[in-house]
């Protein structure tokens, strides 16, 4: 899947605009990750596997009255180097060393059973 990483102008006048930002962009279909950044805290990072940012700008217009799209661009991941961790001396043992053990459970059982008293 390919990751996209969009970035959007919000202007923030309080907290409150922030948190309204983030809320959006997090309900939004496909969002893995939602940052704020910038200088001016004023850049909404949106990182997600094909996020419609066209819709999630309508959708922060509507509240916040200003958004423009900056950027969207594919998001590369780090390669890291992983080093084959190879098991050495390990045995593979094709049977099992003890026989499972089964439950077992006594049916009481009583041959003599009693007559009817009453009669």
């Amino acid at each position: 899947m390919m990751q996209q990483k969009i970035v959007i102008k919000v202007l923030n006048h309080s907290e409150k605009c922030q948190t309204m930002a983030l809320k959006i962009a997090a309900t939004m279909h496909g969002v893995n990750e939602v940052a704020i950044q910038g200088k001016e805290k004023d850049e909404l990072v949106v990182i997600g596997d094909e996020v419609d940012s066209v819709k999630l700008v309508c959708c922060l217009r509507k509240k916040l009255r200003t958004s423009t799209i900056l950027s969207v661009e594919e998001k590369k991941e780090e390669k890291k180097e992983e080093k084959k961790d190879e098991k050495k001396d390990e045995k593979i043992r094709s049977y099992y060393d003890h026989y499972p053990t089964y439950l077992t459970s006594e049916m009481a059982y009583d041959p003599c059973q009693p007559t009817c008293s009453i009669l």
